[in-house]
């Protein structure tokens, strides 16, 4: 054993010492005696570095897992042996090995057990049994081996196979039959031994019995000598949290409904003969009531199981008798949910929830009383109650402890949506009152009752449509109680108290019922001026006025009809924040960030397209909002190329790229019904256009600077018609300069939305870049990639199925003389490229978009008056292609999208047929299907379903494809 060498492998610092110390390691693993040497070595070490044991254990488990099995007896023995011998050495040692290498250890002699007993090894467990008592650590290692058994036999969370499955069933029977209950016994007697002198193992020996109670019969646990021991365990600060664990897995074993309440109601009793279930404790007790909680919570959710199961057989009596006992248990749900402690509180809403899914079945049967109905107002007090903030939390930034209690507002509002189904009538009187009484005394209460009264407003919308089961008039009764409300929260004045999450909450009720607003639309004003004022774009909280931003782009889309008095003035307001200021240093001195002003600009261009003005005047009025953007971007375009610092650079191209941005963004608010042309506004974004289209030709930042440009034709031909076609030859030429990989695919987006909207009238511009497009693509994937870059990869997939894309918007749209008209050679290349994704690219969604193609050719060019030379091309490369593709082995006929390409293909194949007919299956008979050497019987029933309907030889094609590849 060259010790040396394995210390070298621990200095970091000295990489090729490391190098060295890992082959040195990898050669150990791989010789006939490098395990021997590693036990040799643990066997004769008192003080060694932990690392260097780690390093040696790490070598046996790897003889273990890969020759152990079939090794020879002696060899079988000298490990066996090694074990024994090490638990020993651990006990006698002053300075055992750490948790790292006895957990390492652990799992070595695991494997062994899992691979010897019984057969090789049938008394393991009295072996392991004898080593007791030797000690602590020979105890603690004990525990650690039973806990790494369990994990592998007995952990259902992880998928076995069915060899693993009846392996482990046979240990653990044999086990129940050979040695339980002694192990029971141990048990026990670790947890009486060492309870007043070692609650580090006591806990350990819980985990245990948690663990292994899940498979074992459940009264070797639950009988009085074990129920004493954990009653003097709850009043042990050291040792009641693992046992109210313990007591969960025992309660969480699967039994049957009535044997479930026994269990339950047995350590029910036991807790409260402890004393812990009127437990409240300090803030030092936290983790326990915690567990407690999570005990109580698995106690009644075992509790409403069992009744869903006697429910499903209807067994009355036992029903009753579960109901009782559930009824018992609400005062502890009730007393956990409301603790001040959200983690404590948390852990039962789970049986909260499952408790008014009971209540649900009882209303069903006219079985809902009046202590039902208290038990749900009380719920409701607790969850509305659970659901403010804590008057200390600090909004400037998210931290651990928000983010838990965001997530447990959520399982709240599960509650109380549960709750309105229970109970509707009860839930929104109590809930009315809440938000009325608030809203009517804000000035006197604390931030965060105000916030959560506006919060369950919101929450009332959300609740009352969906409620089922209440007849209509009682439905609009509470929406019209909604509507007052609302009234309420905006002329009460609520939004001045000033505190961020009231202001935030207050907007999103607000929008929420936007609908109201246009009923009631003299209430509009005061929210326009919360929204433009300093409590909303104006709050000095960057997180409000990003909020504000969108909701009330949200809030003017819906009410845009109801804006034309407004328009100016909020236009007006609006003007200092729409400035795009170039950032110095990388930071901007706008209240808004960029993101945000893209909100602002869509609401502007809302407010003038939506407005009742005349064309000119919303021309002018659009012209104001973007003649700024145009002149600022046009000083950015000529400062650029002047800027030799690198970064300026950057900061002044992600200026123009937001200058092009804003623009785009306002053309989202022309519609069918407003266009840009009937609203008079069509040469203002062509002017745009225009100037924007000189950013392609600048030498710095063409990655920005064409993304943006993109985007903005995208706009352009969604909103404009022919007046932008002239435009598409100049942004083309510059925008395929380069010819790297990703300006290529982005590009093809682009021009396939102008193929599909315009068809022909862009025939002659496609048809001129048509080949230098498709060559630049192919000299893209020509490109030698390293097979091990999965991103490079990725990025060659993409563009293949990009160009396929291409190809399928000039078929599909019609305009296939772009292709046609090409040269002879060009013609063939560009329909072989087809062929070769349809059978030779392993891509299932590409291979669809192939056999479209051929398909949609085979149409316009595979009859009597098609293409001359295409019939033969038909025959002799796509029919073959439709027998090929499924004959690869990458062909997978068990994937839905590779089903979808052999339909596609069957399509294709009964596309040939309609346009040749008796031709196709005679050339099919005579020529193909002996080359692919199936007999005449097999090419008759494959002819049949050829001339079949559709799906039926969909169907046939599978079978058919599955039967050539077994």
């Amino acid at each position: 054993m060259d010790i040396q060498t394995i210390q070298r492998f621990l200095d970091s610092s000295d990489p090729s010492a490391m190098n060295q110390a890992l082959q040195y390691f990898e050669q150990l693993k791989e010789s006939e005696d490098g395990w021997k040497l590693s036990i040799n070595f643990l066997s004769n070490i008192n003080n060694e570095q932990d690392q260097v044991k780690f390093f040696c254990f790490q070598v046996i488990l790897h003889y273990v897992k890969t020759k152990y099995p079939y090794a020879n007896s002696e060899h079988q023995q000298i490990i066996r042996e090694f074990v024994k011998h090490w638990i020993q050495s651990q006990s006698r040692s002053s300075n055992p090995d750490n948790s790292m290498i006895q957990n390492k250890a652990s799992q070595i002699i695991c494997m062994v057990f899992l691979m010897d007993f019984p057969s090789r090894w049938s008394s393991f467990f009295d072996d392991l049994l004898e080593t007791l008592n030797l000690g602590v650590t020979s105890t603690m290692i004990y525990l650690r081996i039973l806990l790494s058994i369990n994990s592998e036999v007995a952990d259902r969370e992880i998928s076995r196979s069915q060899k693993e499955l009846e392996t482990f069933t046979f240990i653990k029977d044999t086990m129940r039959e050979m040695c339980i209950t002694k192990l029971v016994d141990s048990w026990y007697h670790i947890l009486v031994t060492y309870q007043n002198i070692n609650t580090d193992l006591v806990c350990l020996c819980l985990d245990v019995i948690g663990a292994y109670i899940a498979w074992i019969e459940i009264n070797l646990i639950a009988n009085d000598r074990f129920v004493q021991v954990f009653i003097t365990f709850l009043s042990n600060p050291k040792l009641r949290e693992s046992t109210c664990d313990c007591i969960a897995q025992i309660i969480y074993k699967g039994m049957d409904p009535i044997a479930k309440v026994k269990i339950v109601e047995s350590y029910a009793t036991i807790l409260k003969q402890a004393g812990v279930l009127n437990f409240t404790g300090s803030p030092d007790d936290e983790d326990f009531m915690v567990k407690l909680s999570t005990l109580v919570n698995t106690m009644g959710t075992a509790l409403l199981s069992s009744w869903t199961r006697l429910q499903k057989s209807k067994d009355t009596r036992g029903m009753t008798i579960v109901a009782n006992a559930i009824h018992d248990k609400i005062e502890l749900l009730l007393k956990f949910l409301s603790n001040d402690d959200d983690e404590v509180s948390q852990a039962v809403v789970e049986f909260a929830r499952e408790y008014l899914q009971f209540l649900k079945n009882k209303a069903s049967v006219k079985a809902y009383g009046t202590a039902d109905s208290s038990n749900v107002e009380r719920i409701l007090y607790i969850v509305i109650n659970k659901y403010k903030y804590d008057l200390s939390t600090d909004f400037s930034y998210q931290d651990e402890d928000e983010a838990f209690f965001q997530e447990y507002r959520k399982l709240l509002k599960v509650l109380f949506d549960n709750l309105a189904m229970l109970d509707l009538d009860l839930i929104f009187s109590q809930t009315k009152n809440m938000i009325a009484s608030t809203l009517n005394r804000w000035q006197t209460l604390p931030y965060n009752e105000l916030e959560v009264a506006i919060t369950f407003l919101y929450l009332l919308g959300e609740v009352v449509p969906n409620c089922h089961g209440t007849s209509d008039g009682n439905i609009s009764d509470k929406k019209t109680e909604i509507n007052e409300m609302l009234h309420l929260l905006i002329t009460s004045g609520v939004s001045r108290q000033g505190h961020k999450a009231v202001i935030l909450q207050f907007f999103e009720t607000v929008v929420r019922y936007e609908k109201y607003f246009g009923q009631e639309p003299v209430l509009i004003p005061e929210i326009l001026a919360a929204f433009l004022d300093d409590r909303g774009l104006r709050n000095s909280d960057p997180h409000v006025r990003s909020r504000a931003s969108y909701l009330l782009s949200r809030f003017v889309k819906y009410l845009k009809t109801h804006m034309s008095n407004y328009t100016e003035g909020i236009l007006k307001q609006l003007q200092d924040l729409l400035d795009l200021a170039l950032p110095v240093n990388g930071i901007s001195h706008t209240l808004v960030s960029p993101d945000d002003q893209l909100y602002l600009y869509e609401t502007a261009a809302v407010l003038i397209v939506s407005g009742s003005f005349s064309p000119e005047t919303k021309q002018a009025f659009l012209k104001s909002l973007l003649l700024p953007v145009a002149e600022k971007f046009q000083l950015l375009l000529q400062k650029l190329p002047t800027t030799s610092d690198e970064l300026q650079r950057r900061e002044i191209a992600k200026c123009m790229n937001h200058a092009i941005a804003v623009t785009s963004r306002t053309s989202k608010a022309f519609s069918n019904q407003q266009t840009m042309q009937t609203n008079g506004c069509v040469e203002v974004y062509l002017q745009a256009l225009q100037i924007f289209l000189g950013a392609l030709n600048l030498p710095y930042e063409q990655t920005t600077l064409q993304s943006a440009v993109r985007q903005y034709l995208h706009r352009m031909v969604v909103c404009l018609e022919s007046e932008v076609l002239p435009y598409f030859p100049i942004a083309a030429e510059q925008l395929l300069k380069s010819s790297d990989i990703r300006s290529i695919q982005e590009f093809i987006p682009l021009i396939n939305q102008i193929i599909v909207k315009f068809k022909k009238k862009v025939v002659p511009f496609v048809q001129e870049i048509f080949m230098p497009f498709v060559t630049a693509i192919f000299n893209t994937l020509s490109v030698p990639i390293d097979e091990n870059d999965q991103p490079a990869q990725n990025e060659r997939q993409q563009l293949q199925r990009s160009y396929f894309l291409f190809i399928s918007a000039i078929v599909t749209s019609n305009i296939t003389e772009v292709i046609s008209t090409q040269s002879v050679q060009n013609f063939r290349q560009v329909l072989l490229t087809v062929i070769q994704g349809a059978v030779h690219f392993p891509d299932p969604v590409a291979q669809k978009t192939c056999f479209n193609i051929l398909r949609k050719m085979v149409e316009l060019w595979g009859g009597a008056d098609g293409l001359d030379g295409f019939v033969e091309f038909m025959y002799h490369n796509i029919v073959p292609a439709c027998f090929m593709a499924p004959l690869k082995e990458t062909f997978d006929l068990n994937d839905a999208q590779t089903i979808l390409a052999l339909s596609e293909s069957a399509l294709c194949l009964k596309t040939v047929l309609d346009k040749r007919g008796a031709e196709f299956v005679t050339f099919l008979k005579t020529s193909y299907l002996p080359t692919l050497r199936i007999n005449p019987e097999k090419m008759d029933e494959y002819c049949r379903a050829l001339s079949s309907d559709s799906k039926a030889f969909k169907n046939y094609l599978k079978f058919f494809f599955q039967s050539a590849k077994t």
